[in-house]
């Protein structure tokens, strides 16, 4: 074979497989000829959910972040126990979580028109925007095609950030993931709407660190606040607000109650009060423009979208979210 032959023969090569690459990344348009309604119809059945539940948008923008920091954005704490799966539901950081329904009602709706099309993964991404959306926050264009996991990773939910986590285990927690201090505090913002129990920071509020004595941290007023509604002996299952100020809305106002000593969760407050931490700068300007917050948001959403995702012919397309095929 001449040299030249053999120059064109790689080059044949090179482009076949960069379409083929390419083809397997995801696209805002994945869906334009298979499924060309799936955004109009999630949003049809997040607008009906929301109006009965209006913390609809932060149950499924916390599943979408739980699912991703386990083996990627793949759609696999959605599965439920069977032969040869240990679900992530039942693991620590997930007991409790809302949001499955939710994600049912979606993939009900989207077999109806089409069928084994659209991804479980792929609808905790895209309703995760529309969720918030609804509730006030930026739009975005949502990448999409990613497909569904075969399994789930039950040991692996050691990588999502626990409510008691100081800021020095969070930032390699983060780090690991692709992802910056700026991401960091930008999707801890999407602790402006939602509800947390009380068993995941009551820690904070009578005996914190074992110092017999209340988070120094928390304001005064606001600790007693919380003391009323989190007493000491009472029950860990009752419900606070992630943003005491607008706690269905999503705006900036998370980052003022930091400021102001008001974060809810450990991991909320130590953003703003951990000395010397860059974080700190993050918060405040945060705070003062919403507009920064919600560019640096939208930013940050696509790229926790984009850790890990299954392509391709990798995983499938579930036709019942809770198990595979």
């Amino acid at each position: 074979m001449s040299f030249l032959r053999f120059v064109l023969a790689i080059l044949f090569l090179v482009s076949i497989f960069g379409v083929s690459n390419a083809h397997y990344k995801l696209s805002t348009t994945f869906y334009d000829c298979t499924c060309p309604n799936v955004t109009d119809i999630v949003r049809g059945v997040m607008e009906q959910i929301q109006r009965r539940d209006v913390r609809a948008g932060a149950k499924i923008i916390r599943l979408h972040f739980h699912d991703c920091f386990v083996n990627g954005c793949d759609g696999s704490i959605l599965l439920d126990n069977a032969t040869g799966i240990i679900s992530e539901k039942d693991a620590p950081p997930n007991v409790g979580a809302g949001g499955f329904d939710i994600v049912d009602e979606i993939k009900t709706a989207l077999e109806n028109v089409c069928p084994g099309v659209v991804s479980c993964a792929d609808i905790l991404a895209l309703a995760s925007e529309i969720g918030v959306v609804l509730a006030g926050g930026p739009s975005w264009q949502v990448p999409l095609g990613r497909r569904d996991s075969l399994t789930a990773n039950n040991s692996g939910t050691t990588d999502i950030p626990s409510p008691f986590e100081s800021l020095a285990v969070m930032i390699p927690q983060f780090t690991r993931k692709g992802m910056d201090l700026t991401d960091l505090v930008a999707l801890s913002g999407a602790h402006t709407f939602g509800r947390a129990r009380c068993r995941t920071f009551n820690q904070r509020l009578f005996n914190f660190s074992g110092s017999g004595r209340p988070d120094p941290t928390i304001d005064p007023t606001y600790l007693k606040t919380l003391q009323r509604i989190c007493p000491q002996a009472g029950n860990g299952g009752t419900f606070a607000n992630l943003d005491k100020s607008t706690p269905d809305e999503f705006d900036n106002y998370y980052f003022t109650n930091l400021k102001n000593h008001q974060g809810l969760l450990q991991t909320d407050q130590e953003l703003f009060s951990t000395s010397g931490s860059d974080t700190i700068a993050i918060v405040d300007n945060y705070a003062k423009n919403q507009h920064k917050f919600f560019d640096d948001f939208v930013c940050s959403m696509i790229k926790l979208g984009n850790i890990s995702p299954l392509t391709g012919t990798k995983g499938e397309i579930r036709t019942d979210c809770k198990r595979v095929n």
